[in-house]
């Protein structure tokens, strides 16, 4: 792939190997190219952002309106409107900034780092950081981070399937054809290690060329998905209602002007507009409440995913057991204690240059890594077709091929390994130990070496390694077992050893289904399988996405957790990616929620805080459908039968803002533990009927409220605006301590910033009559028998919401659940 003349300038102007760039250097050219991501997000400017803003409808037609009562002389009137859409949109706005700034923050706490040489030191930079002309090093595990040509490299092979499909790894080399001196983005070095010359980053690799032609959104959650449908939900019952009343206004013979502003303001009323920025503000206060308990969430909408996992699917290594394996034995080819396999597998640990693993570590633990007079020559990657990792070691002019892997592949593959052997390793599986076959073979003279050379293979003996159970591992599955969340092992390793770890931790293995039944399934035989297996053993990485997939097809929302090169697609395949700050870099860059501590309890703590922020929009849904819905009824239907308007749309605006700016506080509010003892899904079954519950006792209180003015006090216009606008205004805020909780209104407090704002709300709509700007917004005093008698209609209301929510709306409630 040939280079355009604007990189050329830079990479034929690249430093000297052992100086790099400088920091000035990188930061201008940074500024040239632009950061180093394929495909980078939209930058918005915020006056665009405001735009979009206003271009909302409901927004466009409050200001069409105001401008209206400006030319046709309602100044004061004009100057409210545009009053009220300012501090919305301000508030919004501000939010809106401050929610997207706690997510950078976080975001930059698990940012790809890539080691790259810098002012004469090698030093790890932020991924997005890389310019052409930087000198990047590699070592097995990393995401390339660009486009580049190798200056040096060692046993480097790259897994490129991101780009070609192809799944076996890629040898490279330096000075070799093209493609084999070059390394691309969004590839991944599983063995090797290497240094390259950044050429192209960005959009501008091919990695970047081809997603920019293939770009498309990627997929909504099942959260944004919730939120679209509930807002054509809204929609409809806005349309139908406002156009119903504007036809009956004009028909009544209101003026259109008049029925026009009174519906626009209806619409505003029934719509819940500050949904987008409480949701924004309650995500991401829950983002920065789950990095305190070492979670840390990619994405706002994430979240709710998270919250929503039903099942699990884990390896045991990690997870159920420490991951600190410890060397406890190892045997020769007829199943006698021996050390000449150690010495062996000693040598292989040293020399492969793949992704570091725990069995290497406890080898070298034990052995020590003294290379002694052995000199490698040459690396055969893993992979998971062969299920091995073979070096060529050379000493005193001989060279031999030392191998490791799976048992049961090495046996097929050697000569030896008879039933002493065999009776060995299934022993030791049985009773929990990781078994580690070693075998090797002398080999010839030659410039490289393959898969090929693997023939001919003699079985030197086998090692034993223990992994001890989590101390809480029990305790963990069994509190999460109780929040809805059922734990699948999906590993490699053979049958026996994870029935064994299952047995140690309380955790009933059942019928194990292994790798090779798996390909033998069809979709739903296996979909039925999956359900109802608890272990897989002996799996591949394709055959974990094929588990995945397969539990999604059934209405599944499942979690995904890994830390190896091999786990990248399922981490992507999964509903919520989940992976470790020490993880691979292609693992952390796959998933979507990066845990800081390798723990079970840490994600179970992660869950509860992704469902308690869910529950705290769905607080405001319920408000918004409920109460509020049922006031914007009553003023529909009163805007039909009386003689003048029930409220003047600028005060239907008030209402709705201070109603509104009453509920901003609702994302410091605690849940009832209750709530999160299920995983929460979007259920607008549930919605719409607590919304046809509720909202009716709301009206019927708004009548009761209109018989009293029109009957008991004789109101006029006014007095009727003003004593409904408080009535409104108390029944629709105090109601949220109802329906905030699932108990009793005195047996869980709200947060003091949510009682405070509600509080103030209802004292500030209530008094309002009674202040000098009263006058300008059309209201009168009230009499104090008609206050008498909002507390006491407000009081009976709370109490028949409680009681519905208690006896008739407990169905719903558990739908919610």
């Amino acid at each position: 792939m040939a280079l355009t003349r604007r990189y050329l300038r830079f990479v034929n102007a690249a430093p000297a190997e052992e100086l790099g760039l400088s920091t000035a250097e990188a930061n201008r050219r940074r500024d040239v190219y632009g950061p180093n991501d394929p495909t980078p997000p939209m930058a918005r400017h915020r006056l665009a952002l405001f735009a979009a803003m206003v271009r909302n409808p409901l927004v466009a037609i409050l200001l069409a309106s105001a401008g209206i009562s400006f030319f046709t002389g309602d100044r004061v009137n004009s100057t409210i409107i545009v009053v009220i859409v300012a501090i919305s949109l301000g508030l919004d706005a501000v939010q809106n900034a401050r929610s997207q700034a706690a997510m950078k923050r976080l975001q930059k706490e698990v940012a790809l780092q890539v080691l790259a040489l810098r002012d004469g030191n090698w030093q790890k930079v932020p991924r997005s950081n890389i310019v052409p002309g930087d000198l990047v090093r590699l070592s097995a595990g990393d995401l390339i981070p660009a486009d580049g040509t190798l200056i040096e490299e060692r046993d480097l092979h790259v897994q490129e399937s991101a780009l070609t499909g192809e799944s076996i790894p890629v040898e490279k080399e330096v000075g070799g054809l093209e493609e084999a001196s070059k390394v691309f983005l969004g590839t991944i070095a599983v063995s090797g290690t290497a240094t390259f010359r950044v050429e192209r980053t960005g959009r501008d690799t091919k990695f970047g060329e081809i997603a920019q032609e293939l770009r498309e959104a990627a997929p909504p959650t099942e959260f944004q998905r919730g939120l679209h449908d509930f807002g054509v939900l809204i929609m409809r019952a806005v349309v139908l209602l406002t156009a119903f009343v504007f036809l009956a206004l004009v028909t009544v013979r209101h003026s259109v002007v008049e029925s026009l502003l009174f519906a626009a303001a209806l619409a505003v009323g029934l719509t819940p507009e500050f949904l987008p920025m409480i949701t924004t503000l309650t995500l991401a206060k829950g983002a920065v409440k789950m990095a305190k308990r070492k979670v840390i969430v990619k994405n706002l909408a994430s979240i709710q995913n998270f919250g929503s996992i039903e099942i699990l699917c884990s390896d045991k290594t990690g997870t159920l057991t420490t991951g600190e394996l410890t060397l406890e034995g190892a045997f020769d080819d007829e199943g006698r204690e021996s050390t000449s396999p150690l010495e062996l597998a000693r040598l292989n640990a040293l020399f492969q240059t793949g992704y570091s693993n725990p069995l290497d570590a406890a080898v070298l633990a034990k052995t020590g890594e003294e290379r002694g007079e052995y000199q490698k020559v040459d690396e055969i990657p893993f992979d998971f077709e062969r299920r091995r990792v073979s070096v060529i070691v050379e000493k005193d002019g001989h060279r031999r091929l030392v191998s490791k892997g799976a048992p049961e592949g090495m046996l097929t593959a050697c000569q030896g390994g008879g039933d002493a052997i065999r009776a060995k390793i299934a022993d030791l599986e049985q009773n929990g130990f990781r078994v580690l076959a070693i075998a090797s073979t002398e080999v010839g003279q030659k410039a490289s070496y393959g898969p090929a050379d693997e023939s001919g293979l003699q079985l030197e003996g086998i090692l034993a390694f223990a992994d001890p159970p989590m101390p809480d591992a029990l305790q963990v599955l069994n509190r999460l077992k109780r929040d809805g969340i059922q734990v699948k092992v999906i590993t490699g390793d053979n049958e026996e050893v994870a029935r064994h770890v299952c047995g140690q931790v309380g955790l009933d293995p059942g019928v194990i289904l292994l790798g090779s039944e798996i390909d033998a399934l069809d979709e739903r035989t296996l979909g039925e399988r999956a359900e109802t297996t608890t272990v897989f053993a002996r799996v591949n990485p394709t055959q974990k996405n094929k588990i995945i997939l397969s539990l999604k097809r059934k209405g599944h929302v499942v979690g995904y957790m890994g830390d190896g090169i091999n786990d990248a697609p399922a981490l992507h395949t999964a509903d919520i990616g989940i992976s470790f700050s020490s993880a691979t870099e292609a693992a952390k860059d796959a998933a979507q929620v990066i845990l800081t501590e390798r723990s079970l309890e840490v994600l179970h703590r992660g869950v509860l805080e992704g469902r308690m922020a869910f529950g705290n929009v769905m607080k405001y849904i319920l408000m918004g459908t409920s109460s509020n819905f049922g006031n914007m009824f009553s003023m529909a239907a009163a805007a039909v039968f009386l003689p003048f308007l029930p409220m003047l749309p600028i005060q239907i605006l008030l209402n709705n803002l201070l109603y509104d700016l009453a509920q901003v506080t609702i994302p410091t509010d605690q849940v009832d533990p209750s709530f999160t003892h299920r995983p929460k899904r979007w259920d607008l079954t549930a919605i719409r009927n607590f919304m046809l519950w509720v909202g009716p006792v709301s009206s019927a209180f708004d009548f009761l409220t209109f018989y009293v003015l029109l009957r008991v006090f004789q109101a006029d216009a006014k007095l009727f605006h003003s004593g409904w606008f408080v009535e409104s205004i108390a029944t629709q805020t105090l109601v949220i301590f109802v329906i905030r909780t699932q108990r009793s209104p005195w047996q869980s407090k709200p947060s003091r910033a949510l009682a405070i704002s509600v509080i103030a709300t209802t004292i500030i709509g209530t008094t309002l009559p009674y202040w000098p700007i009263g006058k300008d917004l059309g209201f009168v005093p009230l009499p104090p028998l008609y206050l008498a008698f909002v507390a006491g209609a407000t009081a009976c209301y709370l109490a028949l919401v409680e009681f519905l929510k208690q006896k008739i709306l407990g169905a719903v409630w558990k739908s919610a659940e």
